[in-house]
């Protein structure tokens, strides 16, 4: 840029001043650059994430944001648990955490799933009676035979009262 005569000090509290009375000509401008530099923007986040200090500072921030934790606490959760999920009592496998579950209505945290447990009570819309005639019908239905079209001892057309 060259020679200026504010020291850098003065210079940045001008910059700031600046940007507080109108940011829409600097975020115009960021965003000008970040389109015309997609690819070269992509590749320096892509390789930022895989910092080590960025990728825990990124989780804490997240954890702290959505659930309210910090990453103390998500450990000793996952310590009182057995140090895997809460279900299938698989641990987590790098570079993956566990999935933090909570009561989507009071936000209450009820403890760590793995993906696969944390997607199962979703599709199963966290509904108990659902998810109990789920493990009935587990415990209970026999494999069929392609040619077969209702369990047996079940007529055709039951509704499955499990």
């Amino acid at each position: 840029m060259g020679i200026g005569g504010d020291c850098k000090v003065c210079n940045l509290s001008y910059q700031h001043r600046r940007y507080v009375a109108n940011p829409e000509p600097v975020k115009a401008r960021v965003k000008a650059w970040q389109r015309a530099n997609a690819e070269e923007l992509n590749a320096y986040r892509r390789e930022r994430r895989q910092d080590p200090i960025v990728k825990s500072r990124d989780r804490a921030g997240h954890l702290r944001r959505k659930y309210g934790l910090s990453l103390a606490e998500y450990d000793e959760m996952l310590a009182a648990q057995g140090g895997g999920c809460f279900l299938c009592e698989a641990p987590p496998q790098p570079p993956y955490s566990l999935h933090v579950d909570h009561d989507h209505t009071t936000g209450r945290l009820r403890g760590l799933l793995c993906f696969s447990c944390n997607n199962a009570l979703g599709n199963f819309g966290e509904d108990p009676d659902r998810l109990r005639a789920a493990a009935r019908y587990v415990e209970v239905a026999q494999p069929r035979d392609k040619g077969h079209r209702a369990p047996p001892g079940r007529p055709e057309g039951d509704a499955p009262g499990l």
